[in-house]
């Protein structure tokens, strides 16, 4: 039996205990999605073009991708003292279009690069600054290996030995140009 001089029950969702909740609830979606920003962001990253090799200034990076033909695909090119002269010894990724993968034949024309018989590449004999220039790779292209390239004429790609094909080691992801 209800007394008529009892106080009413306390209401379970109080001013103080729906704070309290709202608190813990924010806290868990605010960790949650700096948890899903950060392993975005540990696969991701954006890169700014300085170059004129590709007609995009920026890029999305995608670390996890695996380069296709026609990808654009950022990567780290190999030491060498005719790349430290021009660029710098800690100099930017280089960004190039894939145009062979593994399996595909590079075969050359004089200085014309081909990728199963299509022309790609034509390789200039020396540098801005006058250096010579050794063509690069020809054959088959190894597995995990890829031909990269660009339309612009001074680009330093696999048309030169001192780039040669870009191996998976080297690749630092897919890149999405986005302005």
């Amino acid at each position: 039996m209800i007394r008529a001089d009892a106080a009413p029950p306390a209401a379970f969702w109080s001013p103080a205990r729906r704070r309290r909740w709202l608190l813990l609830g924010a806290i868990g979606l605010l960790g949650t999605g700096y948890l899903q920003l950060d392993a975005w962001s540990g696969r991701h990253a954006l890169l700014v073009n300085a170059s004129t090799s590709l007609p995009n200034w920026a890029f999305l990076i995608d670390r996890q991708r695996i380069p296709a033909k026609g990808d654009h695909v950022f990567f780290d090119p190999p030491p060498s003292a005719l790349l430290e002269r021009h660029f710098g010894r800690d100099h930017d990724p280089f960004g190039k279009i894939v145009y062979g993968v593994a399996g595909d034949t590079v075969t050359r024309q004089g200085r014309l690069f081909l990728v199963n018989g299509r022309p790609v590449a034509l390789a200039k004999p020396k540098t801005m600054r006058g250096e010579p220039l050794t063509l690069g790779p020809v054959g088959t292209i190894p597995r995990g290996c890829y031909f990269v390239a660009t339309p612009n004429p001074d680009s330093f790609d696999s048309r030169y030995a001192v780039i040669g094909w870009i191996c998976r080691q080297r690749v630092l992801g897919v890149g999405e140009p986005i302005l």
